[in-house]
């Protein structure tokens, strides 16, 4: 694979840096295109610097590859894709901020709206900027009570959508809480409204091109909830939350994009009964070869995997020792052979016969997979492969 120059300068400087496989987030988009052929169109979603791994050149990768839709979260990220040379279809899909909304316009955004106030402000933007359509998606509440607007609310909503002169509603959405779930009770509940919602837009005589409810899980499990858009985030970056029924596992053939490794920059020869690190939280067994990481908390490893997690080393796997400092990381090289100042060391990713996943740290530590790979910062350089 050739790397590209972005960032390896300063990779250089501090030897902590990501690896994100292009080829392989290709790879996952088709994967998930293929699973919903013909059925459902793919937003891929590429919020949150889409997913730690990196919003545009993610998002570049995926528009060669043919996504034509693209998930963010609100305006700034948008405006992000559009500065980054995407030319597809941008969904807000936590809609926009009071004030926003020309810049929406101005750079055909398609934002989420559940509020009159949202479709009155496109209106009167639409108006200054002589715009004749703004394609927009209504967002729906069928459960999970955070955004969108409830079943009671929509017959005042659909109606100022009949009769706005620039707003087009284009898609209707919700979200499934518990996706993952396959046998839950409210899954079925929420497509039930869903449905409802669908039926009381059409009997407004609004014909929605798009209707979406399916994120990672549902796209890996139930059929019925795709309709003809899916959004998955997850899955493109090679993860899903285990989804099991009746003992039957339901997953995707994804793999992860993202590696992250670092470099040994500091050895010392240590005795028994040494207290390691911050507080003393590791004290070692027996004499010990203890190797120092460039690499802490404020790079985004967790500090829950103190004297937990590990890492691989020389196709090795060495135990953390000790708290995880903000910058610096202890781990126990005893009996490596090789490990000297300079050598690579994985904390996420695989060799010949190890393998630290995402999801293995979130199990440590008591998440998802979701916030191991979204922390880590932005200090941490991504190099993309290619």
């Amino acid at each position: 694979m050739s790397v590209s120059a972005v960032t390896i300068e300063r990779a250089n400087l501090r030897p902590t840096w990501a690896e994100v496989s292009l080829p392989t987030l290709r790879q996952n988009f088709r994967t998930v295109r293929d699973h919903v052929a013909p059925a459902a169109t793919v937003c891929a979603v590429v919020k949150a610097h889409a997913y730690g791994h990196g919003a545009v050149e993610c998002a570049r990768a995926l528009e060669r590859e043919g996504a034509k839709w693209f998930g963010v979260t609100s305006t700034d990220e948008g405006l992000a894709l559009r500065d980054g040379g995407i030319a597809g279809n941008i969904l807000l899909m936590t809609g926009f901020w009071r004030g926003d909304e020309e810049l929406v316009i101005e750079n055909e955004l398609t934002p989420a709206v559940w509020q009159r106030e949202h479709i009155e402000r496109l209106e009167r933007a639409a108006e200054r900027l002589r715009k004749d359509a703004v394609r927009v998606h209504l967002k729906v509440d069928t459960g999970m009570a955070r955004l969108g607007a409830c079943i009671e609310e929509l017959p005042p909503l659909l109606g100022m959508l009949r009769v706005a002169q620039h707003v087009r509603i284009e898609g209707i959405f919700s979200h499934l809480a518990s996706a993952e779930a396959v046998d839950s009770p409210q899954v079925d509940e929420q497509l039930a409204r869903f449905d409802r919602a669908v039926g009381m837009a059409k009997q407004n005589g609004l014909a929605p091109a798009y209707l979406h409810i399916a994120n990672t899980s549902a796209i890996a499990t139930r059929p019925k909830a795709w309709r003809n858009f899916v959004r998955p985030g997850i899955a493109l970056y090679g993860y899903q939350l285990p989804s099991v029924q009746g003992g039957k596992s339901f997953d995707l053939p994804v793999r992860p994009v993202l590696s992250w490794k670092t470099r040994i920059f500091s050895l010392r020869n240590v005795g028994a009964s040494q207290a390691i690190g911050y507080s003393g939280a590791y004290v070692t067994p027996g004499p010990a070869r203890i190797a120092a990481l460039p690499v802490g908390y404020a790079d985004g490893l967790s500090r829950r995997l103190s004297s937990r997690g590990r890492v691989i080393v020389g196709d090795q796997y060495a135990p953390i020792v000790g708290n995880v400092s903000m910058d610096i990381t202890l781990v126990d090289v005893t009996g490596i052979p090789g490990a000297e100042i300079g050598t690579e060391v994985i904390i996420l990713g695989q060799s010949e016969h190890c393998s630290i996943t995402a999801a293995d740290h979130a199990r440590l530590a008591g998440t998802i997979p979701y916030e191991i790979l979204c922390n880590i910062s932005k200090r941490v350089p991504r190099r993309y492969l290619e």
